[in-house]
């Protein structure tokens, strides 16, 4: 069962935001003659970041930020962010298990073009209604 697909854009001026309201202003996220310095391509985007945009597919399907219980992430590989254009993050999620209590496990995929850069496990409480799919 598919949960729901959303892309999001995600630029130069969103990696700023981030770093002002989390405190990470690691200079890979926001210069890029640091970036390339430290091996990168080009700035990228934080890795929280791109959990959250993962999260808030999650949070969005059940309704309650506070559903979720428990998530884990696994960071395949650095998301770069052109000055220019930026870039799009595909999240895609799918609801993989439900146990004893109800509580409902969602397994998340999220695609750079046609890299998958993230994997994300988010367990959500069984107190909440979870529509079966959203579009």
């Amino acid at each position: 069962m598919t949960v729901r697909h959303r892309r999001y854009p995600v630029t130069r001026a969103d990696l700023a935001r981030y770093a002002a309201a989390s405190g990470d202003g690691n200079p890979i996220h926001l210069d890029a003659d640091a970036a390339v310095h430290a091996g990168l391509p080009d700035v990228v985007a934080h890795g929280m970041l791109t959990m959250g945009l993962a999260l808030r597919l999650v949070t969005e399907w059940a309704g309650d930020p506070g559903a979720v219980r428990d998530c884990r992430a696994q960071f395949l590989r650095a998301v770069p962010v052109p000055a220019e254009e930026g870039t799009f993050l595909d999240v895609r999620g799918a609801a993989a298990a439900v146990d004893a209590d109800g509580a409902v496990t969602v397994r998340i995929v999220v695609s750079c073009g046609d890299e998958q850069v993230a994997r994300v496990t988010a367990t959500v409480s069984g107190d909440h209604v979870l529509q079966p799919e959203l579009g």
